[in-house]
């Protein structure tokens, strides 16, 4: 199906949904302010969603927006929002994490055949192979085909770190996160970073540096990393707006492939499922444990 067939599907459904009072606003893409870029937009009119689109230009994750922070969720009616098959395992560790309840969302699953950044087709996409939403409540876009991913092996890139010598390891991401400003954008597009108080601004103890230096950088990226550990659904986001171009997709995977290593644990998979971080069984691997 075309983009604009499916942009006006959108725009129908979102529609149809805020005129009957079935939800309270839609969240979902609208053209962005530059040529081949867009944005968020949320409306809470049936004549606002005529600016809706979908098309592979459309890469955010808007379960983002389904978090505590931006209380766009109100008692009494649902939230729609716009969400490809990656998006939804955001959805199912909120719900799983208890931030959200699944009737408070009514989910407008896109079928996706992959979104493209600056250079061509999104790295995550590479090694997807999930097109169609697990769930929803309204399909857009049909049915697709689902297509081997084009990279197999999901760990790829974390092995080739893996590879290298502890020296060679400790100077590829010091030389990285030498280029963090500290601008925290890959927190604001996290949709698992949800903490009222993010413990990096505490400052009554100081738990972690805040100045853009080596020591402070390492303990930042190192801390989210270590927080999202079993959580992570590999959406992309935090890499995506990295304005600096640090590999932080690295550092998640690499927990991620731990925790499937260890528990054999898929984070977003099932809204039903414990994280293997939140709860102990007499048989888990301990190891660890000297």
């Amino acid at each position: 199906m075309s983009n604009d067939k499916i942009s006006a599907e959108v725009k129908k459904l979102a529609g149809e949904l805020l005129e009957s009072g079935k939800v309270s606003a839609v969240v979902g893409y609208a053209e962005g302010t530059l040529k081949g870029r867009v944005q968020t937009f949320i409306a809470r009119k049936a004549s606002e969603t005529e600016k809706f689109i979908f098309n592979q230009n459309c890469a955010n994750n808007l379960a983002v927006y389904l978090t505590k922070s931006y209380n766009i969720i109100s008692a009494g009616k649902p939230v729609a929002v716009f969400l490809k098959p990656c998006d939804i395992k955001s959805v199912t560790a909120l719900i799983q994490e208890h931030q959200l309840k699944r009737e408070d969302i009514f989910i407008i699953g896109l079928s996706c055949q992959g979104v493209l950044n600056d250079s061509g087709p999104a790295g995550k996409c590479r090694a997807c192979s999930m097109h169609n939403p697990q769930y929803y409540d309204a399909l857009i876009g049909g049915v697709v085909e689902e297509k081997e991913p084009e990279v197999t092996d999901p760990f790829a890139r974390v092995k080739e770190i893996e590879s290298m010598t502890t020296s060679e390891c400790w100077e590829f991401w010091m030389k990285e996160f030498d280029k963090c400003v500290r601008c925290y954008a890959c927190r604001q597009a996290c949709p698992l970073c949800y903490c009222e108080q993010c413990i990096v601004d505490k400052t009554r103890p100081r738990w972690i540096e805040s100045s853009a230096h080596p020591i402070g950088n390492l303990g930042w990226h190192l801390i989210r990393a270590f927080h999202l550990a079993g959580r992570c659904i590999g959406c992309g986001e935090c890499e995506r707006v990295c304005h600096q171009n640090i590999p932080l997709s690295l550092l998640n995977m690499k927990m991620s492939k731990e925790i499937f290593d260890l528990y054999g644990y898929t984070a977003g998979m099932d809204e039903g499922a414990k994280p293997p971080l939140t709860e102990f069984k007499m048989e888990d691997n301990e190891e660890f444990i000297r």
